[in-house]
């Protein structure tokens, strides 16, 4: 009999350390927290969801958030120990807590190591301090390199991330920031593209012509030089942002790129589990409410059609290296691969030496990489 496949956990924790710029919603000074009321929440929250999926067992948990790593090292180890009661854990089970890189968090890391955590995926951004402070972050460069040496003594795993194609920045400029980064040994890197979202400072630092962002042609330079260099490293990219050595990947987010059941608990956790996507209540005090009302902080529980399974699964999966097992998502979905896909598309992409199918499993190739979000709407079946 096949044993039930397994879950991730993600528990969202959304105070911070002080009133802070980078959450979306108001967060509170730690000490203010009513910690006994947040512990029987999420505990209550844990429960209702594992009563609905018994007999799972769960391979990984991700604590992300406001400042996870300001968690009382004693809650954190009282949430992993009761999701191992409620589901048992998969053999060397990964338990990620999310990190911003300050004296203040690095401070707590040899504790929050004894409650559990097995790996920290720490936000550093640059290793420039001019572009830190162009970002709006609060430590420097000294600080954060500080917090990384902190981290790779108490954790087994580290990741950090670093963000180019930032305006100004030259090929070289990379290239010099990239081999230092490498120099500190992470098994792991997440390296992300500058993105101008719509309602933030940088969106209306462009449309008022105080930043011209990196065009389209040196971005994909920049892309190509990374990909190139974390290859050659031994990091290559399993996923359009994130390079691992072997064994070093997220499994947390291979869970959510593979588009495998997860489970979100806490303000604003999001879920996908039993066919049905999941959203908690994202305000801290409504969250506390519903824990109360209904011994669970559901907002919203919908079924998905398999159509729209489908679509989040190409989305998700086709930012692998590993691409979609098409075979795989018939069998979950239900659906046939002409329902799926429109064949045409897939051909003259294939053609042009943009998507590969192999084997019953599409992957988008590496010349096609930078072009992702343009041809998903092509090749995705009109469903």
């Amino acid at each position: 009999m096949t044993e039930p496949a397994p879950l991730a956990l993600y528990i969202h924790w959304p105070f911070c350390v002080s009133k802070c710029p980078y959450c979306d919603f108001n967060s509170h000074v730690r000490e203010q927290v009513d910690m006994a009321a947040w512990r029987a929440a999420l505990l209550a929250d844990m429960a209702h969801e594992a009563a609905l999926t018994a007999g799972r067992k769960l391979s990984s948990i991700f604590f992300g958030g406001g400042t996870p790593s300001l968690m009382p090292p004693a809650l954190v180890e009282t949430l992993i120990a009761a999701a191992e009661r409620h589901w048992g854990f998969t053999d060397e089970i990964e338990i990620t807590l999310e990190a911003n890189p300050s004296s203040v968090e690095a401070a707590n890391f040899h504790d929050l190591a004894r409650a559990g955590v097995n790996r920290v995926s720490l936000g550093l951004q640059s290793l420039d301090d001019q572009t830190l402070e162009f970002l709006g972050r609060a430590h420097d460069v000294d600080e954060g390199l500080a917090a990384l040496d902190t981290a790779q003594q108490a954790f087994d795993r580290v990741s950090f991330d670093l963000i180019y194609a930032r305006p100004g920045q030259s090929l070289d400029d990379w290239q010099a920031e990239l081999e230092r980064a490498l120099s500190f040994g992470t098994g792991h890197l997440s390296l992300y593209q500058l993105t101008i979202e719509p309602g933030t400072r940088f969106e209306t630092l462009v449309r008022t012509g105080k930043l011209i962002p990196a065009d389209d042609d040196h971005c994909a330079d920049l892309f190509e030089q990374t990909r190139g260099m974390m290859m050659a490293a031994g990091l290559p990219a399993y996923e359009i942002s994130n390079h691992a050595r072997a064994g070093q990947e997220s499994r947390h987010n291979l869970t959510y790129w593979r588009y495998q059941d997860y489970i979100g608990i806490g303000p604003g956790a999001h879920g996908r589990r039993l066919n049905s996507a999941t959203e908690r209540h994202k305000k801290p005090e409504n969250y506390l409410s519903a824990v109360d009302r209904n011994a669970n902080g559901l907002k919203i529980e919908q079924a998905l059609s398999p159509d729209t399974r489908v679509m989040e699964a190409l989305m998700m999966g086709l930012r692998l290296a590993e691409g979609v097992d098409l075979v795989d998502l018939e069998a979950k979905t239900g659906l046939a691969v002409p329902h799926m896909l429109d064949q045409k598309a897939v051909d003259q992409l294939s053609q042009l030496d943009l998507l590969e199918t192999t084997g019953g499993r599409l992957t988008i190739s590496p010349k096609g990489k930078p072009l992702l979000d343009a041809l998903l709407p092509k090749i995705i079946a009109d469903i």
